[in-house]
């Protein structure tokens, strides 16, 4: 039989189907479907130190192939996510990882210090928020804010660490080197690609935010490089996102790198796509002989 299991930062996950933030919610609304245990872990709804109401409606928008979002983090504050959420969702038995993000230093500091005593597994740096300091640029487009984030949080927990990469950079490489040299565990590969939709009768964009981030399968294949090239630039595990939608998606993605993947924007029309994946994957490993998932990745061949 073929073993699914797979290590980030040295934290087990017992097959590598993770559920990216944001789209799962807090896994409330997928528990009458599947024990929650079946797949591999859940990084939770974006949270920030404090309650956000998110941004005014309308903030989404279906595109070809995609969606485009800006919710703008609503969320129930950190706090509110460990007293209502997270002794059920150790209870359904997965792999927990806080996906946090912050308009300062001082929020991300804040964040990862009241879940360094909490129960979460791992704790995922959403670096694509605005840095208020920085006049809105985001934190991850340079490699002097990634590093300083990461930095930062790096010495405010003992919780292995995931960066959550933008791909809306000039060199997504660059950027996992600095985070890498500043004591991130990992890097999760990648966040939304910037994107807008215009209604052609008002004239207006259709997102309230004008812009929002493009998911699904229309960004694969950029997802697919940047986690080729993220690779090919540092040491640290790899988990691959971005239009994953099936298993020979995840297959693709580990090949160019990804030791584990996330799946997000897939689960709208299919609920049920990750655990397709999942024994997709197991078949692809039994008629192959394959023994373990690492023995794929990172074996593209390249030209």
């Amino acid at each position: 039989m073929a073993d699914l299991s797979v290590k980030i930062a040295g934290v087990e996950f017992p097959n590598p189907v993770i559920m990216a933030s944001g789209a799962y919610g807090n896994g409330e609304c997928y528990t009458d479907l599947y024990p929650l245990k079946k797949i591999g872990g859940v990084s939770c709804k974006g949270m920030t130190i404090e309650p956000k109401m998110g941004n005014i409606p309308p903030r989404i928008a279906e595109t070809p192939s995609g969606i485009l979002n800006s919710v703008g983090l609503q969320n129930i504050g950190v706090h509110g996510f460990i007293d209502y959420y997270l002794d059920t969702l150790k209870e359904e038995g997965n792999v927990i990882i806080a996906n946090v993000a912050g308009a300062t230093l001082d929020d991300y500091i804040a964040a990862a210090e009241a879940l360094d005593s909490s129960a979460v597994d791992m704790i995922e740096l959403n670096i694509s928020c605005p840095n208020v300091k920085a006049g809105g640029a985001t934190w991850g487009v340079t490699c002097e804010g990634a590093a300083s984030v990461t930095k930062a949080v790096r010495k405010a927990t003992s919780k292995p660490l995931i960066v959550k990469l933008t791909p809306n950079v000039t060199s997504i490489a660059d950027i996992a080197k600095a985070v890498e040299a500043e004591g991130a565990d990992s890097i999760s590969v990648i966040n939304t690609l910037l994107g807008m939709r215009i209604d052609i009768r008002n004239r207006r964009p259709i997102l309230h935010n004008n812009v929002g981030g493009l998911s699904g399968p229309a960004i694969f294949p950029v997802a697919v490089r940047c986690v080729w090239q993220c690779y090919n630039a540092v040491k640290i595990p790899i988990i691959g996102m971005g239009g994953i939608s099936t298993w020979e998606d995840a297959v693709e993605m580990m090949l160019a790198g990804a030791s584990a993947i996330q799946m997000g924007t897939a689960i709208f029309t299919d609920p049920y796509a990750p655990l397709k994946v999942i024994d997709g994957l197991e078949k692809y490993m039994d008629d192959n002989g394959i023994k373990s998932l690492s023995e794929i990745v990172g074996q593209v061949k390249p030209w």
